[in-house]
């Protein structure tokens, strides 16, 4: 079965649907174009509508504003018709990818198989979803004192979301902090991430003093990858697949954006109830089996959740509540405090900069997202976290950035994770931390500078 993706603008594209036709991305090119004043935002934004364009960032044409950046992909086929189109607004671009194929090839030879064993595995190269299935089932078999496995539910095509937890025995009770990767199949370093993370703690929790205090009051949760058929479908079909993979309008289109499809102002804002869209809400709040096990884990085990972190990319921000407002929370300038802290953190391992801020006002509006919703169940402490990069290579992360991405990003989310268990269990607090009102004098400086 084949889709026309393009039948109203410049012209028409067909793409296969069928599992193992793989696409082409020959020829095609991501463009920046920064509109500079409200004509060409306008003009913009009919060019995307009309020729049904892959919006990057933002995600749709009514996020488009004035010296925003725009980051978005042109088929080979188009790109002659779209550039004319645009100078004719007078919108200057630059080309950020010129072959998007290319970029794809170079990372798909790079990949191979390299693991048979936990201490062979290899944290710097992308997995596909059997090899994850497998590292998790050596991770729970070796390290049987530390790591469990546990399945949280099963996604539309029946497969398990396995997640791991990494707890040590306590008889005191004990708090949770969760950690999900991959809710949007095509951004690969996120899976990556978890994956380097529970390898941090498995390997260094017996002599890293910090990792001891926060299993002796913490249980680690990890869900490598959450949207497992989006993510296997990245690997044998469209690698920049962004949804799930359930079927809507008699099979006519495939997919929902999982992170706009939890009740809190469902399908308000930053979404869409066109299921061919990449930001497509679902038939209804939680209609997804992939959102409903996350919703029934956080509901059963919610009095014991203090921090929910999900990993994304690209744009390097950590990112607050709310998405779905402009308005802050309550716990705003507290939480800010923390993202600050984790975000200077972050760049002293590279050097690489993130920007904080909540998540309407930093990156654009949007309703759903999980969040969101977890923040309102009353975890305050609810991040998103956007990895590497900026806009170089976007999606297609290379794997030689696999390592330093993951440094830093453990940096900073060890920041959050430390500030919380010293929050809830503030009589083993460490003294490590000399100079608190340096890092308050940080954020509330971070925070007006990017507020503005």
């Amino acid at each position: 079965m084949y889709l026309l993706l393009w039948n109203a603008g410049v012209l028409g594209v067909l793409i296969p649907q069928v599992l193992g036709m793989k696409i082409n991305y020959d020829g095609d090119q991501v463009l920046q174009i920064i509109p500079q004043h409200e004509d060409q935002v306008l003009c913009l934004q009919h060019i995307c509508r009309s020729s049904q364009l892959d919006l990057w960032k933002p995600l749709q044409p009514e996020d488009i504003n004035v010296r925003r950046v725009v980051h978005v992909r042109i088929p080979f086929v188009a790109l002659q018709s779209v550039k004319e189109a645009m100078l004719q607004c007078s919108l200057s671009f630059k080309i950020l990818v010129d072959n998007l194929s290319q970029l794809i090839a170079n990372e798909e030879a790079t990949r191979r198989r390299r693991r048979r064993t936990i201490s062979d595995y290899d944290y710097t190269t992308y997995h596909p979803m059997e090899d994850i299935y497998e590292w998790m089932n050596l991770m729970a078999e070796k390290h049987s004192d530390l790591v469990t496995q546990h399945n949280l539910g099963s996604t539309y095509e029946s497969n398990s979301m396995k997640y791991l937890k990494i707890s040590k025995p306590s008889n005191s009770s004990k708090k949770i902090i969760w950690m999900d990767c991959g809710i949007h199949a095509r951004e690969w370093i996120a899976p990556a991430f978890c994956q380097w993370f529970v390898k941090e703690i498995v390997q260094n929790h017996e002599k890293d003093s910090q990792i001891q205090r926060i299993l002796k009051n913490i249980d680690l949760y990890v869900l490598p990858v959450l949207n497992i058929d989006g993510y296997i479908y990245t690997w044998t079909t469209e690698r920049l697949w962004r949804k799930s993979r359930s079927k809507h309008e008699n099979g006519t289109c495939y997919g929902v954006d999982l992170n706009r499809n939890y009740d809190v102002k469902w399908c308000s804002l930053g979404s869409s109830t066109n299921c061919t869209s990449n930001i497509y809400c679902g038939v209804s709040p939680v209609s997804e089996p992939e959102t409903k096990a996350v919703v029934n884990f956080v509901e059963m085990r919610k009095s014991e959740i203090i921090c929910f972190l999900t990993m994304h990319s690209y744009s390097q921000y950590i990112l607050t509540a709310y998405g779905y407002s402009m308005d802050l929370p309550q716990s705003y300038y507290e939480t800010i405090k923390v993202a600050a802290m984790a975000a200077a953190e972050l760049k002293k391992k590279h050097g690489t900069v993130y920007k904080v801020g909540s998540f309407a006002n930093l990156l654009y509006e949007a309703s759903g997202t999980s969040q969101d919703w977890v923040h309102d169940q009353g975890i305050e402490f609810s991040y998103t976290i956007e990895l590497r990069d900026n806009g170089t290579y976007q999606f297609i992360l290379p794997e030689n950035q696999i390592q330093p991405t993951c440094e830093e990003t453990m940096a900073g989310v060890m920041t959050i994770i430390n500030y919380v268990n010293n929050k809830y269990f503030p009589n083993q607090a460490s003294t490590s931390c000399r100079n608190p009102n340096l890092y308050v004098l940080i954020s509330t400086l971070l925070t007006i500078v990017l507020l503005k």
